[in-house]
């Protein structure tokens, strides 16, 4: 899925966030799952005789989830969605500061004035769909498949990252993703991904059940709705005819789509081809000439991601009709453009994308929308001015030493292994010795000098900006990687890890409370913000990062006994995820979450031990308490039943229940907070899952 900025922008495989806060379902081994705590709607509140060992989630967040009612233009609400929120607060009223501060510098002024001419909205009614109509021009005046080929190799743009979970393009039939070679640190390469779908996922196209149908219904009266709102079609049994025939070209295209558990396994994306091999392994387009179109006519090797989709959707083109396909860009065209349009595309889009998928009531603020259009054009440049008021130097001081114990901390688990071979372990700790870790901001910022802003203009605005951030992916071809750039601004709440770079990065975002406190105890400190650092070093030995090595090659670095024991121990945490069955007729996928929940596992264990290293003879049960409600408060969330569906079968993430309930695994929890068999979250020694 395509992720745009939103003013909370979140959701990364190899990221720490969550989504979704479930109900009920089967527990392991058997045991009664943890309740329900508030999700959908409804705020669940905890019974008085709640034990943390019977739901650790809803014992440590039960006052707020007593009292916390999920906003009404919000899917979900948690501890992130807030410190977003509050961050958003502060970011707007900077902007304003230097709309009225006449000395304020070119880039600043840029930002400025693209938030202005977002808010603008007298501006953007006036012109009604009038920028619409020369991109329309453009369609309508394809006369074969040749012109086809040529606008299909010119819309796509570089805005996929298919190890972050954005396997997957939107409104382009490819995505495009430039990263260090799989196999080539030293050069950049082209990644070839699957699009063109309107809705997130092929399963919403293709699974056979009532939600998924009504859904389906009400995608194609939103794609009718848009063809009459831009004048495309006139009357509506033409928007609807067109709107079929639309609808019918993307279940095509869901059906050549891999799925999401394949999609996030690099060794099936490790497809190399060469330009000429295109013609002879997915017939039907004439790639010389999109590749040309598409500016990447000078490539010669290129990584294709999802070869089956590329296959499919390359004999689509060859054998849907013409009048088809050009619907079928102007509907997406219209469809990516409408919230720089006038009022009736915006809400429009969000009836079907924000109330029907994700059962969202109200639209956000104009200035929210406005701050994520923004973020989305020039992200370092909002974070620059973000980290300038915001982000003191002794709190990323402090944060270091953090990473440099936990670091350590996860090296001595490395080295206490009995089943790592030495060779093995010496190659694991090459990667923490070479590991990049960035926190607050960049070392260097990136330049929007040759981004063109008016401030009276939102639609080219947000073309040009578009246009500007593919120039800018496609220069990386003719450079070399730089290990220490950025895959976030520093106004995000969240973190990630880059397993092509070897690389961390923690945004000066996160890093304030309840995620990370300079005055609160250590103990807290460590379970919640400590715990995201661990999780993000782990995501370098997780199913996914432990394939890279110290120098971001896809590289088999284990011995075959060690990566046995590694796959064994991972199946266990597998089974365990798939055991939480969040409604009757939908499970967690413990397959498409492993990579985070490991994570989660490996790096709670290394943010505890390294706590206890700096805590020394002061670390106690009590602060063990501390320690572990910190990383469960951290977590607290709510979301709609719609959104949280979504989440379960297109996220990478666990529910933020299930992601608290891995203490579980934990022999320390046990013991801090008495955790008997026959409470809900217990697991016999044997039962525990140990992975590093």
């Amino acid at each position: 899925m395509n992720i745009s900025w939103t003013p909370i922008k979140t959701a990364i495989v190899l990221a720490l966030c969550g989504t979704v806060l479930v109900t009920t379902g089967a527990g392991a081994s058997g045991q009664t799952p943890p309740a329900a705590a508030g999700a959908g709607t409804t705020a669940g509140t905890a019974q008085a005789a709640l034990r943390p060992g019977d739901d650790f989630f809803t014992w440590a967040n039960k006052d707020w989830l007593a009292k916390t009612a999920i906003p009404e233009d919000r899917s979900r609400w948690g501890a992130m969605d807030n410190l977003a929120e509050d961050t958003n607060q502060r970011i707007v009223k900077l902007i304003e500061g230097v709309s009225d501060d006449k000395k304020a510098g070119p880039e600043a002024r840029k930002v400025a004035d693209y938030y202005d001419a977002y808010m603008d909205e007298a501006a953007i009614e006036a012109r009604g769909a009038a920028p619409l109509k020369p991109a329309l021009a453009q369609i309508a005046a394809i006369k074969d498949k040749a012109g086809l080929v040529r606008a299909l190799g010119a819309s796509v743009r570089a805005d996929v990252d298919p190890l972050n979970n954005t396997h997957f393009a939107t409104e382009n039939i490819f995505g495009l993703w430039v990263a260090p070679g799989l196999h080539d640190p030293a050069h950049n390469w082209p990644y070839l991904l699957q699009g063109g779908l309107g809705m997130p996922d092929r399963a919403y196209y293709l699974d056979n059940n009532e939600r998924m149908a009504g859904l389906r219904a009400q995608y194609q009266k939103h794609i009718a709705a848009m063809l009459k709102l831009a004048g495309y079609a006139t009357t509506d049994a033409d928007a609807d005819a067109r709107a079929a025939k639309i609808f019918a070209l993307e279940v095509d295209i869901a059906n050549a789509h891999g799925t999401r558990a394949d999609s996030a396994d690099v060794l099936k994306a490790d497809n190399t081809w060469t330009r000429k091999d295109f013609a002879a392994h997915a017939p039907g387009l004439d790639w010389d000439a999109f590749f040309k179109a598409a500016r990447l006519s000078d490539q010669d090797k290129f990584t294709v991601w999802h070869p089956s989709a590329v296959k499919g959707e390359a004999a689509l083109v060859g054998k849907t009709d013409l009048a088809t396909w050009k619907d079928y860009l102007a509907f997406h065209t219209i469809n990516r453009m409408a919230n720089v349009l006038p009022k009736a595309f915006v809400e429009q889009r969000f009836a079907f994308y924000g109330k029907a998928l994700s059962g969202t009531p109200q639209q956000s603020a104009r200035w929210k929308r406005a701050l994520g259009a923004t973020n989305e054009a020039m992200d370092e440049a909002v974070g620059k001015l973000y980290v300038a008021k915001y982000f003191p130097a002794d709190n990323k001081a402090q944060l270091q030493r953090m990473v440099a114990n936990i670091v350590t901390a996860f090296g001595k688990r490395i080295d206490k292994l009995d089943w790592m071979a030495p060779a093995t372990r010496a190659q694991a700790k090459e990667k923490l010795r070479t590991l990049y870790v960035g926190v607050g901001y960049p070392d260097k910022w990136k330049s929007y000098a040759g981004l063109k802003v008016e401030p009276k203009d939102a639609f080219g605005n947000a073309l040009r900006a578009d246009a500007f951030h593919t120039d800018q992916e496609l220069a990386k071809l003719h450079a070399k990687p730089d290990r220490t750039a950025w895959s976030m601004p520093p106004q995000l709440v969240n973190a990630v890890n880059l397993p092509l770079q070897n690389a961390l990065n923690f945004p000066a975002a996160i890093l304030q409370p309840p995620f990370f406190d300079p005055k609160a105890p250590d103990a807290v400190n460590y379970g919640a913000i400590g715990a995201i650092i661990g999780h993000e070093i782990s995501h370098s030995f997780d199913d996914q990062g432990s394939q890279f090595d110290a120098q971001g090659r896809l590289r088999d670095w284990w011995t075959k006994q060690d990566m046995e024991h590694f796959k064994a121990a991972s199946h266990k945490l597998v089974e365990q995820y798939n055991a939480y069955k969040p409604y009757p007729d939908l499970a967690v996928n413990g397959q498409l979450t492993l990579s985070e929940n490991l994570a989660d596992l490996a790096g709670l264990e290394a943010s505890y031990d390294a706590y206890h290293a700096a805590a020394g003879k002061n670390a106690t049960e009590e602060t063990d308490r501390q320690f572990f409600t910190g990383y469960a408060q951290s977590w607290r969330t709510k979301a709609r039943e719609a959104a949280e569906r979504r989440g379960i079968l297109t996220d990478g993430h666990a529910p933020p229940q299930y992601r608290t309930a891995t203490v579980r695994n934990l022999d320390a929890w046990y013991k801090a907070f008495d955790v008997q068999p026959g409470q809900a979250l217990y697991l016999p020694p044997d039962e525990r899952v140990r992975v590093w």
